[in-house]
């Protein structure tokens, strides 16, 4: 005699189908607000985007956007201001695989301590933002990642206000900008429309853990 299984799934509760409906009731509800909202949301422009915080994650996310960009066709650009002289998987990625699409310049030559010579960084800031405003000027890149810039006001090696005003006065209306780097500026936060801070909770290099390939370059 063979077995046979009974696979007739049970019925749900009288009060399974209340919870059931209760949710669905709620869903929709949810999704009409939403849809609403929504319906008002039809412009498109350019962004102003800041990562800032303690927190890794800054320039991660910055990527993760220029992945975006070039997933869906769209010519974008990257310009480093501190970590130029690391070979990153980001700028091997981009480089060897996507550089019809995004263009990548490593202009800093490391963190300030590293080089031990402020006018030379002054100097690889200025090359990086004269560079950064060629990029931006181009109405045909869609989106700009000004990795590290943050560092680089910080230490007034560029003047904020030079680079505010630029980017309100000169850059085309659809174009997305992002600047990375802990201590953003007042002022800058200000300016942004979008504003992240990465929040520090644990970090391996307190346990003596180096900065590894793969985590964090």
């Amino acid at each position: 005699m063979s077995a046979t299984n009974d696979t007739t799934a049970a019925s749900p509760s009288p009060a399974e189908t209340d919870d059931l409906v209760r949710h669905a009731g709620k869903m929709a509800k949810k999704k009409a607000a939403r849809d609403k909202i929504m319906a008002g949301k039809s412009g498109e422009r350019g962004l102003l985007i800041v990562h800032t915080g303690a927190g890794k994650g800054k320039s991660s996310s910055g990527f993760g956007m220029i992945l975006r960009f070039i997933a869906h066709g769209m010519p974008c650009a990257v310009v480093q201001f501190i970590k130029g002289a690391w070979d990153t998987g980001e700028r091997r990625l981009i480089e060897g695989h996507f550089s019809a699409l995004c263009q990548f310049h490593a202009m800093g030559e490391g963190f300030t301590w590293e080089t031990q010579d402020k006018a030379r960084d002054i100097a690889a800031a200025r090359a990086g933002w004269e560079k950064a405003k060629e990029l931006i000027r181009n109405p045909d890149i869609r989106f700009v990642l000004l990795d590290e810039i943050n560092i680089a006001l910080r230490y007034d090696y560029l003047d904020l206000e030079e680079v505010l005003t630029f980017l309100r006065d000169e850059k085309p209306a659809l174009t997305h900008v992002c600047l990375t780097g802990r201590n953003a500026k007042d002022a800058l936060i200000e300016a942004a429309d979008l504003v992240t801070e990465m929040t520090l909770v644990k970090h391996p290099f307190r346990s003596g853990i180096k900065a590894q390939p793969g985590v964090e370059f």
